[in-house]
């Protein structure tokens, strides 16, 4: 069986499916674009501001199950822009401290609502 995770402080689903599936000793969280919550739209075209706002997305939802960003066993980026690469790694980095999860980073040449990052999550509960 399985748990469809919700929280208000993450934004919607902008599609058919949940922010995050909790299974077994696994959570799997949809890729977070940088969407505020409060007013449903991108953050400003920035790639901090950006990654900052996918990253306390899925804080959000980890803390909705009792979890932290520790949990996080892997992650995959979807950058626009692999020139932004440094900047995205010390942004992300700032949030995991000394936790290395497992990740891939890809470049894309489009991402919903033109964003310029997404991230994706797994977690172990």
């Amino acid at each position: 069986m399985y748990k469809a995770v919700f929280t208000e402080k993450a934004p919607k689903a902008l599609g058919p499916y949940s922010q995050a599936i909790r299974v077994g000793d696994f959570m799997f969280i949809s890729g977070q674009t940088p969407i505020n919550p409060q007013t449903n739209e991108i953050v400003e075209s920035d790639i901090v501001l950006q990654t900052r706002q996918a990253m306390e997305n899925i804080k959000a939802i980890l803390e909705q199950e009792g979890l932290s960003l520790d949990h996080l066993v892997k992650t995959t980026i979807f950058l626009k822009d692999m020139n932004q690469f440094s900047i995205v790694n010390e942004e992300y980095g700032k949030y995991l401290g000394d936790h290395r999860p497992a990740r891939s980073t890809v470049e894309v040449s489009r991402l919903p609502k033109d964003a310029l990052i997404e991230i994706e999550a797994i977690a172990t509960v």
